[in-house]
């Protein structure tokens, strides 16, 4: 028979499986909780036997990764920021211990949502090995004499870690006054339903009862609750601003641009590549420009080449790559080596160099100066980023000034510092 938030009829999993009872559990608890419409229910799973329990709720559901279905709650919980939603995240406990630290996470912000960990003690969907949260004594197939040490207690961890709320029960009889509780919780609310796998569970372990292994294993019913934990919604945690908020770059210089200019800056870690080309983005902004910034660097930041791609258009930008490039500017070997492909693809438009490297084979025009020398070499590309707006005077220097005045390298280069090492190239 149809329910109002999910099918009960027709059940996909195997027969005397605990998934199916928690879901009509659930069904119950749901319509116990006063005008939440199925719309207003947002599910979430992943990967795993009880994952495929979302095609069955007449709400918005999202399928992610293995062990990634927290993680997806968190930022849909957070993006909505409206208590009258309710988010359920249905879970393993094999995705559980996979994504264990979103659910660290998730608990210690508090965020609004209810996690069910249908906790069979194993893999059910891949043949019946062990789980993080397999309790001792617990046989699985490569276990076949048993768990010799304790499995995490994922209720302790959570309710640690700063959740609300998180309770342990046995899937067994109705349990949906249990859920509607967890349903009802401010924050972060965690259910562990144990359950007997029919398919692997009473294989491995025959003729034992749920009770027998768990209670042997320490793994028993519990409710824990931290009554203080902070709230947390998309912008603040107990009245209190979150997150840094995103400065805005109001328009207020004209510029000189016609259609789009395509550009990389390429130098070496700690050079200030990356940061000469946030100053130009934003200076280009303040003239209601619209711009990409990609950055790439190798995995140990702080060794080999840095290199940023600007996108800067008149026009709305819709794809942030980049075929062929207008402009290069390039300080360094490093960065010299790593742009070399898109300078040598270049047909027209400028390739800036540092007068200690040996200019490429390029059709395009070549301009050499001594950026390192005037404020230094970890200064070079944010010279070599003004002169570029000098030169092309595609928007005025008064915007690029204004971004480093605004940015957090102007106290170590002011204006007039900069000022002065553009006159020493000319």
């Amino acid at each position: 028979m149809s329910g109002v938030y999910l099918s009960t009829e027709n059940q996909p999993f195997c027969k005397g499986c605990g998934h199916t009872l928690v879901g009509r559990a659930i069904e119950k608890a749901l319509g116990n909780l006063e005008n939440l419409d199925p719309l207003d229910l947002v599910v979430v799973t992943d990967i795993g036997c009880i994952g495929i329990i979302d095609k069955q709720f007449k709400s918005h559901t999202v399928h992610g990764l293995h062990g990634r279905s927290v993680a997806l709650a968190t930022g849909i919980s957070m993006g909505l920021s409206d208590p009258s939603k309710k988010i359920i995240v249905f879970i393993g406990d094999g995705g559980a211990t996979i994504g264990l630290h979103h659910i660290l996470e998730a608990a210690h912000l508090n965020i609004n949502m209810t996690v069910l960990v249908h906790n069979n003690m194993l893999y059910g969907m891949t043949g019946g090995q062990p789980s993080g949260l397999t309790p001792q004594g617990f046989k699985t197939l490569t276990m076949p004499d048993g768990r010799m040490d304790h499995g995490t207690d994922l209720c302790q961890l959570v309710h640690s870690a700063g959740a609300a709320y998180a309770r342990r029960l046995y899937a067994m009889g109705d349990i949906s006054e249990v859920l509607e509780e967890a349903f009802k919780v401010d924050g972060f609310s965690l259910v562990e339903a144990v359950e007997f796998c029919p398919s692997h569970g009473i294989k491995f372990n025959p003729g034992k009862k749920l009770y027998e292994l768990t209670e042997k294993a320490g793994l028993l019913p519990i409710l824990l609750e931290n009554n203080k934990a902070p709230h947390i919604s998309a912008e603040k945690v107990d009245g209190e601003s979150l997150f840094t908020p995103v400065k805005e770059v109001k328009a207020e210089f004209s510029h000189n641009l016609d259609g789009r200019i395509s550009l990389i800056l390429a130098g070496s870690a700690g050079e200030g590549v990356q940061s000469a080309a946030e100053l130009l983005a934003v200076a280009a902004m303040s003239c209601g420009l619209s711009v990409t910034k990609k950055g790439s660097y190798p995995v140990t930041v702080g060794v080999g080449f840095s290199l940023a791609e600007l996108i800067i258009s008149t026009d709305k930008i819709d794809y942030t790559g980049i075929s062929k490039i207008n402009a290069a500017l390039v300080t360094s070997v490093d960065g010299l080596k790593k742009g070399l492909s898109k300078i040598e693809n270049m047909t027209d438009g400028t390739l800036y160099l540092d007068s200690s490297l040996e200019a490429p084979e390029t059709a395009t025009k070549v301009e050499i100066n001594n950026y390192r020398k005037p404020m230094g070499p970890r200064s070079a590309s944010l010279l070599q980023a003004a002169n570029f707006v000098k030169e092309t005077g595609f928007i005025p220097m008064e915007a690029f000034y204004k971004a480093l005045a605004a940015s957090r390298i102007s106290k170590a280069i002011p204006r007039e510092k900069l000022e002065k090492a553009l006159k020493e190239l000319n």
